[in-house]
């Protein structure tokens, strides 16, 4: 038998219909061939449908989606939803609990997809989903999310690996990285390749993901408290609104306190019986009671109920005959507050304008108690009698990321109860729907560093108060602080300064001792000249101008009075020069560097709103005297008998008051008593630190707390009458703080300088640049994005 091998190959045989895989040990087959055996489809077991009444699946859904995705169902969708199951799970709906993982992964798609806050039983979207959880259903169970079906690739399940004879180091070779990621719990993270490969110049500048917006650029949202959600006002803005516009300045503010404080825990009513002993429990800013809530009353349903005890939420006003009132939606009252407390003690200001709660008794009297106009027996919606008030106190505050509902409440758990996470409050994205990939970016970026390492990376913010641009001793304050910062390595200076007015000491073209617009512009013109000397920090940092109300135009008019709110930014007559430097100082920089963000000048409005990385980080901007406008205009309390008169904030700063937690009894009965304000953390130069170790701390820090916890708990940035400080009535979203910003910058000149943190909002006062106590001395604010805190610096010029 010739064995010589043929010098051509034969034609290889045609390929059979169903090919056998080779023996090749890359395929890991077999040398023997298996004999093919015909595919035999398994009977899929037959699921007997039943019809489910829409009654019997609402509490299943109800907890499904409002309780756990904060989705509200209507009729159409439940009964939508009972058919569906009724048909696909049978019997076994409640026993096995595949209704509950079906409403799940419905919810969940509904979201994913861009769905509202409502889900309407008809349109294509809601088909489209039931019809995609239809074809991974299999016995009535939805498909396992990490499982590949058989047409496409291997069944990674125990089952599979006895059917298909694959050995678990051939798994591992199958497996795709996200699977393998998924076993170790890394898919959380969803960390995007493309985001590492692109970290080049243009990502380390944080400045590219810097967002300045003005008060007349925010969009206007309104809540509605009947569908319980904020919807976007499409009519237009107008200086001149119509006059029922005023009216929904105060139901705005209203609703949205008032749903703020049925959210509270302590306005929450306990479906499990108060059968055992209530026992209080101190919480973050609130002292609760375990099995009670407390309960607010409207204020139309006091009539025929004299004699009681009742908690009122309202707002305080005066009376065209000058008694003081408390109305809400329903009505209004009489207030007397003869034997009231305000509760903390001198921990918050009260003013006409406010919303507080009040806690007191209802007394119906036979006499008038206010001169004419009716008295006690109400007129134009005045309820008749008076409300005898023992506690006065403001709303609790609510954290930023409780409103949001996306805060991290231990061990890991992402909160998901009723928020306004998919919200865009700034339009710059909801924090559900773009906040986790910006708060890496912010991560990666801004490289968080430690307390320890807060001078490595650019993340400083450098705030400076009431720079009077007409004073020598201003601009050479100004000198020595920019060559501060001009000497420190590149890679190290601040990214942001913010410049606060007023830009003038008295008001511009109002006549008196004011100056004129050349003036004026002479003032910037100095401080264009300024600036041209440290051509560095203006190509790499950031300046925002935010004016006062000496500040023109508004300050024309005015001469020197509270202008309205929100105000709008200085002309651009005015700032020529200023741009001209900047415009200068990048035209000269180095050519390698034209992948960073140039260095700019915005002229904002008053307030401002800073966003970092979208809805990662929000800082508030915000110019007025507050202190002195609440001195005014608070509400003084009488002493109980045989105490010495409260102190007061014109009180000299080197004084020193004593804070305990002993409160009488009546005060703590009516309302929450808030005892964060007095352990926040301050930053305070080390010339004013004091040892608080017998809870004694400087009067500047309690003046400040007061400030805080009254500007917070309001939600609100000017929280006067309309008289007092006006308001432009279709821009007032603009002064609302809700949610809570991750800081504010409250320049006050006539308080002193702090830095405070309540409620998980930084709140911070640069003060005056130069006073005239501290002659040679400047003084500013440093805030760090990365920490979130900021801390007051001082320098001799």
């Amino acid at each position: 038998m010739n064995r010589t091998a043929p010098p051509f190959r034969p034609r290889p045989a045609p390929a059979r219909s169903d090919p056998i895989p080779s023996s090749s040990p890359a395929f890991g087959t077999p040398v023997i061939p298996v004999r093919p055996q015909k595919s035999v489809q398994a009977l899929k077991p037959s699921i007997l449908p039943v019809q489910l009444p829409p009654a019997t699946l609402r509490p299943l859904a109800f907890r499904t989606f409002t309780k756990k995705h904060n989705l509200t169902l209507t009729s159409s969708a439940l009964q939508t939803f009972a058919t569906f199951i009724g048909k696909h799970c049978g019997a076994a709906w409640r026993e096995d609990g595949l209704a509950e993982r079906i409403l799940d992964d419905i919810a969940k798609n509904w979201k994913k997809n861009g769905g509202g806050v409502i889900v309407p039983g008809e349109g294509e979207d809601l088909k489209n989903i039931l019809r995609n959880i239809e074809s991974s259903l299999s016995e009535g169970r939805p498909a396992p999310k990490n499982v590949l079906n058989r047409q496409g690739s291997f069944v990674f399940g125990a089952q599979s690996l006895r059917d298909e004879s694959i050995t678990p180091g051939e798994l591992s070779g199958v497996l795709s990285r996200e699977d393998s990621q998924s076993s170790l719990g890394l898919s959380t993270l969803e960390v995007d390749d493309d985001d590492d490969d692109n970290d080049n110049d243009q990502t380390r500048d944080p400045r590219r993901w810097l967002k300045i917006i003005g008060a007349f650029e925010q969009p206007r949202l309104l809540y509605n408290s009947t569908q319980k959600h904020f919807e976007l006002i499409g009519r237009p803005p107008s200086l001149l609104p119509d006059p029922g516009q005023k009216t929904y300045l105060f139901r705005h503010r209203y609703n949205i306190i008032h749903q703020r404080l049925l959210r509270n825990e302590s306005f929450q009513i306990s479906t499990v019986g108060s059968s055992r002993t209530s026992t209080l429990q101190r919480s973050s800013s609130i002292m609760t009671t375990a099995q009670q809530a407390y309960k607010l009353t409207p204020i139309a349903n006091l009539l025929g109920r004299s004699g009681s005890n009742h908690l009122l939420l309202g707002l305080l006003t005066l009376s065209p005959t000058g008694m003081l009132t408390i109305g809400d939606l329903t009505g209004s009252i009489a207030l007397d507050i003869r034997h009231a407390r305000p509760v903390p003690e001198g921990g918050a200001w009260f003013t006409p304008g406010m919303v507080v709660l009040v806690d007191g008794i209802y007394e119906e009297e036979g006499s008038a108690v206010g001169p004419a106009l009716g008295g006690d027996a109400g007129i134009g919606g005045t309820i008749g009698g008076r409300f005898i008030g023992f506690s006065v106190g403001g709303p609790p505050c609510e954290r930023r990321d409780v409103t949001l509902g996306v805060g991290n409440h231990g061990a890991g758990n992402l909160s998901t109860g009723a928020g306004f996470g998919w919200v865009d409050f700034l339009g710059v994205g909801s924090e559900r729907g773009s906040g986790t990939k910006m708060r890496r970016l912010e991560q990666r970026t801004l490289k968080r560093a430690s307390v320890q390492k807060s001078t490595e990376g650019r993340g400083r913010v450098v705030i400076m108060g009431e720079v009077d641009l007409a004073s020598a001793n201003v601009l050479q304050a100004l000198k020595k602080i920019l060559g501060l910062y001009a000497a420190e390595p590149s890679d190290q200076s601040p990214m942001i300064v913010v410049l606060m007015g007023n830009f003038a000491k008295y008001a511009v073209m109002a006549g008196g001792g004011g100056s004129g617009s050349i003036e004026y512009k002479e003032y910037f013109d100095s401080l264009a000249t300024v600036l041209s000397d440290y051509p560095f920090i203006l190509q790499s940092a950031t300046f925002i101008f935010v004016p006062g109300d000496n500040d023109p135009w508004a300050s024309a008019f005015s001469a020197g009075a509270a202008t309205t709110l929100p105000r709008a930014n200085i002309p651009d007559i005015f700032t020529s020069r200023v741009k001209r430097a900047f415009a200068a100082a990048n035209a000269e920089a180095d050519r390698l560097k034209d992948k960073m963000v140039e260095g700019e000048a915005i002229w904002s409005t008053n307030p401002a709103r800073l966003t970092l990385f979208g809805p990662a980080q929000e800082v508030v901007l915000f110019r007025d005297d507050l202190t002195g406008r609440l001195l005014r205009n608070s509400i003084t309390f009488q002493p109980l008998d045989g105490e010495a008169p409260s102190a007061t904030a014109t009180e000299t700063p080197n004084s020193t008051i004593a804070l305990t937690d002993s409160l009488p009894a009546e005060e703590s009965r009516g309302i929450d008593i808030d005892t964060t304000v007095t352990t926040v953390e301050a930053h305070l130069p080390a010339a004013k630190t004091r040892d608080n170790s017998d809870q004694t701390i400087t009067r500047d820090l309690v003046a400040a707390r007061r400030l805080v916890k009254t500007i917070l708990d309001q939600g609100y940035l000017s929280p006067f009458p309309l008289s007092v400080r006006p308001v432009l009535w279709d821009y007032a979203g603009a002064l609302q703080l809700y949610p809570l910003p991750s800081a504010l910058v409250l320049m006050d000149p006539e308080a002193p300088a702090f830095a405070i943190t309540y409620e998980g909002c930084h709140v911070m006062n640069p003060g005056p640049l130069v006073t005239d106590k501290r002659r040679g001395v400047a003084q500013w604010m440093e805030y760090d994005a990365r920490t979130r805190r900021g801390k007051t610096r001082e320098i001799r010029f």
